[in-house]
């Protein structure tokens, strides 16, 4: 980066505070102003500032037409011009027709001085422009007014209004390039009116402490912004923390109830041959296929128990899907259970969160199955297009499937697939068949799935 001259290199410490200088002056000047950082308390006090900001302007805007009205008039070339433009835009009416033009342009000037107020608590930059051209232009008109001024009594606090507004809500850099536009029509119309430069300088000053209070209160407003978010990420981590150490305490639950059984059902299962002599070789390869699934139960328990002990790696883990539905069809026939199935090729097209949907959902139907309607023929139905993924999964007649029936108790499993279905924006039904039996139907949609 260059200096003015082109051949002076900045250096490297002093860029940053130049960029932001550069971005101050662009804020100023075309910048757009940030919505208020607080909200409304209710729709009450939003009125209420609201009625307090219109009856503070129209009190400014009485204040300068009574003003105007007394001893403020034109002067030098100002009233000349002035005369000159409404008399001949007057009609043939005469002095009264051009007292009646000159009243009408002070009540648009003094408008157009004030109006900046109401939309400094919204667009407080744009409410500074407009004061700003105010300063710069109005003593053009060379107007007397009653302060002695070369403004209008009420035109300085809205200046200083917006000023502040903007101050605490921009950055600093932004306040600066503030503070310095401002003392230009303030040294320009005071040199030529002649105002010494002891007063100036003070004036410059005021303003100067004025600046540094604006700065003070933006930095505390800052400050506590960053606290509040500093206690919302701490709050979220506390949730988050919550979460883990009860992912934790539910994972050691299963871990000494649940593996801890289906440890004791591999063992038994794989030392009943030694134990019990006599079996016969189907009894063997039963008790043999008995010890295979509990070791595998046993994998998938040790999964689902690194899963809620660590939520990172739960996004690595492999999961089932819709091309391993076969070696799920072949488990639950070696248990016993007469199922078939029909499902199209191109499964492994399916999206991986409808496959993992699909094949839980299949999964637990097939349980109930087992528990609820033991002996009952079953039939898998697995149909995809580019829309969605149809699932059926339908008992024969038979077998009871009520829940509590056959001595086992209700369970969570249709409101646990209900609830993989909706979270794709699916859909699953479940009850009787008109024939005997029981169906549970499911439909996942696959636009939302690879969204």
């Amino acid at each position: 980066m260059r200096g003015i001259s082109g051949s002076v290199a900045l250096p490297r410490s002093a860029r940053p505070a130049v960029r932001a200088a550069w971005r101050g002056l662009a804020q100023v000047l075309a910048g757009s102003d940030p919505p208020p950082g607080r909200r409304w308390r209710s729709p009450g006090q939003r009125r209420a500032v609201g009625i307090a900001l219109a009856a503070v302007t129209l009190l400014l805007c009485t204040a300068s037409l009574v003003s105007a009205g007394g001893s403020v008039g034109f002067s030098g070339s100002g009233r000349a011009d002035l005369e000159s433009s409404t008399q001949a835009a007057a009609p043939v009416g005469g002095p009264h027709a051009s007292l009646l033009a000159q009243s009408a342009v002070r009540v648009v000037i003094i408008m157009a001085l004030v109006v900046p107020l109401p939309l400094a608590f919204r667009w407080p930059l744009l409410s500074w422009r407009i004061g700003w051209l105010g300063l710069l232009l109005v003593p053009l008109l060379q107007l007397r007014w009653w302060s002695g001024l070369p403004w209008d009594p009420a035109q300085v606090p809205v200046v200083l209004a917006a000023f502040w507004v903007a101050g605490v809500r921009h950055e600093r850099a932004v306040l600066c390039w503030l503070w310095a536009l401002t003392l230009i029509p303030w040294w320009l119309w005071a040199y030529r009116d002649g105002v010494s430069v002891v007063t100036a300088g003070l004036g410059s000053v005021a303003f100067g402490a004025m600046a540094v209070a604006v700065d003070s209160v933006s930095s505390r407003r800052r400050a506590q912004q960053a606290l509040a978010d500093q206690a919302e990420r701490a709050e979220l981590e506390q949730a988050r923390r919550a979460v883990l150490e009860g992912r934790a305490r539910i994972a050691r639950e299963l871990h000494d109830v649940v593996a801890h059984h289906m440890s004791l059902i591999a063992v038994r299962a794989e030392t009943a041959s030694y134990r019990i002599a006599g079996l016969p070789e189907p009894a063997r390869a039963e008790f043999g296929w008995l010890s295979g699934s509990a070791r595998e139960a046993m994998t998938d328990m040790q999964r689902l128990l690194t899963m809620l002990r660590n939520d990172q790696l739960a996004a690595r883990v492999p999961q089932p899907g819709l091309p391993d539905l076969p070696a799920l069809i072949d488990t639950a026939r070696q248990a016993g259970m007469a199922v078939e199935m029909s499902a199209p090729p191109g499964l492994d097209t399916v999206p991986e969160s409808t496959g993992v949907c699909a094949y839980r959902i299949i999964q637990q139907a097939l349980s109930n199955a087992g528990r609820h309607a033991a002996g009952a023929p079953v039939t898998v139905s697995v149909q995809h297009d580019a829309q969605a993924v149809t699932i059926q999964v339908a008992n024969g007649p038979g077998a009871s499937t009520a829940p509590g029936v056959n001595g086992h108790a209700p369970g969570h499993g249709l409101a646990g697939m209900r609830e993989r279905a909706e979270l794709l924006g699916g859909s699953l039904s479940a009850g009787p068949a008109p024939g005997g039996g029981f169906v549970v139907s499911a439909v996942l949609p696959l636009a939302r799935s690879t969204a």
